[in-house]
């Protein structure tokens, strides 16, 4: 029963994180706390990734343990694909799914610096 209850937590929690890492840089009240989940994003995927493989992730990691646990083992690499199946039953291309999600990464961490940068310095001035 407590297998089950966390593999839900885990698809909503995860999932939910993955939409705030995507919108969290649009709304100025939610700014800083983006700014902090993609840079835990950045360093579990480079540098826990050094030891765990690139593009590491410790709660893919610890979902990945609970299915495995319940006797449904995951087939992907990413949770993004994983992700896609579950909701849709389409499996895209491993490389394309990688690269798509480093690029959205990349331009919502670059939107995250450079809006809380010119937060900060509104706030400075005012």
């Amino acid at each position: 029963m407590m297998l089950h209850a966390l593999d839900i937590f885990f698809l909503v929690f995860h999932t939910l994180l993955t939409l705030f890492n995507i919108t969290g840089w649009m709304f100025a009240r939610t700014r800083k706390i983006h700014l902090v989940t993609m840079l835990l994003t950045a360093f579990s995927w480079c540098v826990l990734g050094i030891w765990y493989g690139w593009g590491y992730c410790f709660c893919t990691d610890w979902h990945w343990q609970v299915r495995n646990a319940l006797g449904k083992p995951i087939v992907y690499n990413s949770y993004i694909q994983f992700l896609l199946h579950e909701i849709t039953g389409y499996a895209p291309d491993a490389h394309i799914t990688d690269i798509t999600v480093a690029g959205v990464f990349i331009i919502c961490l670059c939107f995250s610096v450079i809006l809380n940068i010119k937060d900060y310095t509104a706030k400075r001035k005012a």
